[in-house]
Formats: structure tokens, C-alpha cells, sequence
């Protein structure tokens, strides 16, 4: 049975999966990660923490009382942990949502997608036939590829996600030519590189057209999360050779990579400069709806690695993400795309002009800025207008967040998750139901591996959303962490002005 022959299915399955439904339906989700070997590399350990994002989905579940939800994970989450999400259901109705949660663990520590872990245990996807079965079903995955198309034939179920025949849309050389047909602005570059000299004769004509350009950023075609991006810059005015020499420097894996097709494009710069995105959902009715914009922030060595995110982006520029995003997901909605996708761009101002924005690159699947905005969907439910790009909760009041996956401490790895968590409840800062504003943490499963852990803060602006945030993270520190600043450059350093108290909403 071909999965991706089953839209009716799907189709059905979606619209079972909305808020106070009353049709039986389960959502295997499946945060697959399935990405280039080289990334899954890079990351190793740290692959259970990138697939317990997905765990929010739980907090669907008092919504969509006929909802049952299995989650895959090479690592399971504790009780205790799931009794802190179920902490934000109301009472009455925990002990249905934690009956309705079905655990799959694969324990294999091996740097590989949970999907690949999942088709090596027979037995295991037979135990998700059983639960599925006589029931209308679906899954939910992070991205899909030939690996996630396989568990779809043997379990029977649709995919909800772009079919892997339609990856190539995503990468970067394909993006720019989607992004320039739906006339998305565009940095200066050149698609299709797949060498060393491909890349120095694309960089030479950037600088022959810009000679003020500040370097170019090569990206690799099939890559994520800022990890396939390398940048060259042209602060010194480096001669042919010496541009050479530095291409030539990169990591023998980036450059082996490089046969696989590349972008190269101009450095994007101003005065003030920000990283938004938009996030589309393609129904299976080819159906496009904008959903969300968020600022991202960027850093590594190269400020091109995702960090975190704050929603909604600023509204000097968020309705044209709006209708670039929209244009995008329609031209992919033709091809037959489907699913979650995002853009990104790169915004910029100067003293004298207003804001302008260039398309950077489409990401087919879900992103970093998927599950906070699932925790504002079911934590605090209400609209999205689509008009201002804002969140208004049912009694019309905004929400905001600030999220992020890489709050750490190397003097963390071990914590207990109640350690955190009390540090947080215990500074009163705990997300609170009933007005709907406060901090939710989640990938708990990081402290064990390097003292990492996630965390949302939402808040009635966001202003109020980076004051809960920054004061959520210093209420976390230890006396030995607040001793050692050597901290890495992906931790989101506190603020020294807000101290353990709770933060007034009248502030914001």
C-alpha cells in the first residue's frame, strides 16, 4: 500500500486531529530527524534531546478528547517528566490524557534517525500495528525521506509530510529558483556549485558585482540548522590565491559534500540586521495557510546555526514574510508538496532606508520553531491573524514567546529534572494556566547527555516574554555555574537586573 497514496486518508485524519473532535483517531508521531549522516554526526548524543521536541504533542491530547498519541524515541521520557507536562492539563482531566499516551522506545545509541532504529526492530513496529489498529491513524513526522515512506508501507498509515520524490524542492539551489519564481527577493549568488572552483568562480562574480560585499556564505544543498553553511568573508580583500587557501581550509567532509550541489551567495549585512522566518502548512486539499513568523537567533562560529526563536516577528516587516511565505507555499502546493515547511530570510536596515528582506531558503519539514508554537496552540488556545501576524487567546488578549533547545551548562550534565523544575516553580515563574503566561521547560533528556535543556517562555508582548525568559534562566543557575563563566557560545545568558521574583504582567 503506497502511503503516499492514502490523501483521502490523511485528509480524514487531520480533520479528526482538530480541537474537541469527537472521532477516534491515533498520531504516531515520529520525529525522524532522518537528515544528511555528516549532521547526524555532528550532533550524535544529543539526537534523543532533538526528538523529545516532538513530546510536546501530548499537550494536544485534553483538546482532542478522542486523540491517542504514540511517540517513538530512542530514549523514553520519565514519568516524572511526563507528570510535569501533564501538570499543565486541569486535573479532572490528567489521568485520561496520560491513558492516552503510548510510549515506543528503541534504545540504540547509535547517531542515527529514529526512524532508520525503528525499521531495525520488527517487533516494534508490530507492537504499532497492534495500537493502531481498527483505528483512524496517521503519522506525524519530523521530515520525511525514503526511510520514513518505508515505515509508512509497513505499518499502513499516511504520511503527513512532502514525499520524498519531492525533497529536492527544499534544497538550497532549488529553494533560491522556488523563491525568485514567487518573487521572494534573493541574495546575489550562483545554484548548483559541486566544486572548489565552482565556489571561487561564484564568489569572484559576487565581488566583481558588489565590490562592497562583505563575503559570500556557501551552503551545502541537502543540509539543516545552519550546520551545511560556511562563511567566507572579504574584510581583507583577500587576492584569488589567498580566497583559494581559504575555501581549500574547510573541513575535508564539508568539501567532499560539495559534489552533492551548493549554493553561493552574498553575505547579507546592514545596520541592523535580524533572522525571520515563516512557517506555511500545505493541507492535503493543497490548501496553504500562514501560521506563524518568528525572529530567529542565529550563532556559531559563523552566526549561521539556529539557537532559538521569539514569536511573531517584528510587524515592520511581518506581513511581507506573510505573503512571501504564502506565495512559496503555493508554488509547492503544485508540485505537490505538503505538510509543514518554512523560510527564511535575512532582514536589514540602514540609517537611511526602511527595512528590506532577501529570501535565504526553504526548509521542507518541520523546524526549530515547531513545537514552541504547538505549546502556544494547545496551552493557550485561540487564533492566529493572519492580517497582523499576533496570537490573540480566547478572551482577545496577545501571547508572545521566546523559546530556544540550548539553555546549557556543562556543570548541568546529570541535573535532575526536578532540580530545574523546582528552580523555576520555585521563583514563581512556572507557565501558568489560568493566565496563560509564564515558562514551560521541555527536552529534559539533554541534561543527561551534555547539561542542556529547552525552554519557552510566553508572555503578553515580547518584551514580557524575554524578561520571563532571562529570568527563567537565572533562576536554573547553580552556585557553581554563576562561578564559571567560561560558558559555551550556544547558552542564553541571563540578564542581572531581574532576580528570582516573578515578573509583573503590568510590565509589559
Amino acid at each position: 500500500m503506497g502511503a503516499f497514496n492514502s490523501q483521502a486518508r490523511l485528509a480524514r485524519a487531520r480533520s479528526a486531529n482538530q480541537p474537541r473532535s469527537r472521532v477516534p483517531h491515533t498520531v504516531v508521531v515520529l520525529p525522524s530527524y532522518s537528515v544528511d549522516p555528516s549532521l547526524l554526526a555532528q550532533y550524535g548524543a544529543r539526537i534523543p534531546a532533538l526528538e523529545h521536541r516532538q513530546l510536546l504533542t501530548m499537550l494536544m491530547l485534553p483538546r482532542v478528547p478522542e486523540s491517542e498519541m504514540i511517540f517513538v524515541t530512542a530514549k523514553a521520557p520519565t514519568e516524572r517528566v511526563l507528570e510535569y507536562y501533564l501538570s499543565f492539563v486541569p486535573a479532572d482531566r490528567r489521568n485520561d490524557t496520560r491513558a492516552r499516551i503510548r510510549l515506543v522506545e528503541v534504545p540504540d545509541p547509535t547517531p542515527r534517525s529514529i526512524t532508520s532504529k525503528l525499521l531495525d526492530r520488527p517487533d516494534l513496529m508490530a507492537r504499532i500495528r497492534t495500537m493502531t489498529s481498527g483505528r483512524l491513524a496517521y503519522i506525524e513526522p519530523w521530515n520525511v525521506t525514503q526511510l520514513e515512506m518505508d515505515v509508512a508501507r509497513r505499518l499502513g498509515l499516511p504520511l503527513n509530510g512532502t514525499a520524498p520524490r519531492l525533497w529536492p524542492l527544499g534544497f538550497k539551489s532549488n529553494g533560491r529558483r522556488i523563491m525568485r519564481s514567487a518573487g521572494v527577493p534573493i541574495p546575489l549568488g550562483q545554484e548548483d556549485v559541486r566544486s572548489v572552483a565552482d565556489v571561487l568562480a561564484a564568489a569572484e562574480a559576487i565581488r566583481r558585482q558588489h565590490p562592497d560585499a562583505a563575503g559570500v556564505v556557501i551552503k551545502l544543498d541537502n543540509s539543516g540548522t545552519g550546520h551545511g553553511n560556511r562563511v567566507v568573508r572579504f574584510a581583507s580583500s583577500p587576492t584569488a590565491a589567498e580566497l583559494r587557501a581559504v575555501v581549500e581550509s574547510l573541513e575535508p567532509w564539508y568539501l567532499s559534500d560539495l559534489a552533492g550541489g551548493a549554493v553561493v551567495e552574498e553575505l547579507v549585512t546592514g545596520h541592523e540586521f535580524a533572522s525571520p522566518s515563516v512557517q506555511v502548512d500545505i493541507a492535503p486539499v493543497r490548501h496553504v495557510e500562514v501560521i506563524s513568523t518568528h525572529e530567529q537567533f542565529l550563532g556559531g562560529a559563523g552566526g549561521q546555526v539556529y539557537l532559538g526563536c521569539r514569536f511573531p516577528a517584528n510587524p515592520d516587516y511581518g506581513s511581507h514574510l506573510m505573503s512571501y511565505g504564502k506565495a512559496v507555499g503555493e508554488l509547492l502546493a503544485d508540485q505537490g508538496a505538503m505538510g509543514r515547511f518554512c523560510v527564511d530570510f535575512a532582514a536589514t536596515r540602514s540609517p537611511s532606508s526602511g527595512w528590506q528582506v532577501h529570501g535565504l531558503e526553504i526548509n521542507l519539514r518541520k523546524t526549530g520553531t515547531s513545537h514552541p508554537l504547538s505549546l502556544l496552540h494547545n496551552l493557550v488556545p485561540g487564533h492566529y491573524d493572519a492580517e497582523t501576524g499576533s496570537w490573540s487567546a480566547e478572551d482577545g488578549s496577545e501571547r508572545c514567546y521566546r523559546s530556544t533547545d540550548n539553555v546549557v551548562d556543562p556543570a548541568w550534565r546529570g541535573r535532575a529534572a526536578d532540580d530545574v523544575i523546582d528552580a523555576v516553580r520555585s521563583a514563581g515563574l512556572e507557565f501558568d494556566p489560568r493566565s496563560g503566561v509564564g515558562a514551560i521547560l521541555h527536552s529534559f533528556v539533554g541534561l543527561d547527555i551534555d547539561g542542556r535543556i529547552g525552554l519557552t517562555t510566553i508572555g503578553r508582548s515580547p518584551d514580557h516574554a524575554e524578561r520571563l525568559h532571562r529570568a527563567a534562566v537565572a533562576a536554573m543557575e547553580t552556585p557553581a555555574s554563576r562561578h564559571d563563566r567560561g560558558l559555551p557560545e550556544t547558552r542564553d545568558t541571563p540578564g542581572s537586573t531581574l532576580g528570582s521574583g516573578g515578573i509583573d504582567e503590568r510590565q509589559a
